[in-house]
């Protein structure tokens, strides 16, 4: 899988980078046909604790799965947007493809 990670508003050090792509990897075994994601981290300028955004986008044939989360900590979002897109893949390949085979006699 192709992984595109933006930080905005910040510099974002390679533990995060690293913790980014072993956690989106860890969707390849929910869904195997991932092309590629883009996540965006982002840091509002607020009093409020919870200013950490994160926004997932997955795209895969035919279709495409947008998350975005807000939480404490870059990890804590990036774990709850995980978990919210495995529920989403494993929807998405309990749905059956149907097949336009038409055989002619």
């Amino acid at each position: 899988m192709k992984l595109n990670t933006q930080a905005v508003n910040f510099n974002a050090d390679s533990k995060l980078l690293n913790f980014v792509q072993s956690r989106l990897d860890k969707l390849d075994l929910f869904y195997d046909r991932i092309v590629a994601s883009d996540v965006y981290l982002k840091v509002e300028n607020t009093s409020v604790k919870e200013n950490k955004i994160v926004d997932i986008k997955l795209h895969i044939p035919g279709d495409k799965f947008v998350v975005k989360k807000q939480c404490k900590t870059f990890e804590e979002a990036i774990d709850s947007a995980c978990n919210s897109l495995e529920r989403k893949l494993v929807k998405k390949k309990k749905k059956p493809r149907f097949q336009t085979s038409l055989k002619f006699l």
